[in-house]
């Protein structure tokens, strides 16, 4: 593609999407109409005046930081979870918890027990 097409493409397509966005800005008017009218409608039925209207606009729910659901306190810690399983030689440990360590499954896979790993209650 020469530069010449290029420029002239580019340009072509700057106008295309400059007509188009003002076919939106058109369509968006032409909503927001009978949306405005319908809430002047409520506000006078309910006598809210405009002043309570930027009020509440601009008041920040209690709790809330940008739209996000409130947190209960002391969630986000994670609790230490004691290791249940020990390796005799290499002192690694697991807790039994998600994927086993390669050293237990190729312990199984040789035919070693789980169980010959636990640790015992009175040393944990």
């Amino acid at each position: 593609m020469s530069r010449t097409s290029y420029n002239t493409e580019k340009t072509r397509l700057e106008k295309e999407m400059a007509k188009l966005q003002k076919k939106i800005q058109t369509l968006q008017a032409k909503e927001r109409k009978p949306k405005i009218a319908e809430i002047v409608r409520s506000m006078r039925q309910y006598d809210i005046s405009p002043e309570e209207i930027a009020a509440a606009f601009n008041r920040k729910p209690a709790g809330r930081a940008s739209g996000a659901a409130p947190r209960k306190a002391g969630t986000a810690t994670k609790r230490v979870i004691a290791p249940k399983y020990r390796h005799p030689e290499t002192q690694a440990t697991w807790t039994g918890r998600g994927k086993a360590p390669r050293w237990i499954t190729e312990a199984e896979a040789a035919g070693t027990p789980r169980e010959t790993f636990l640790i015992a209650a009175e040393s944990a």
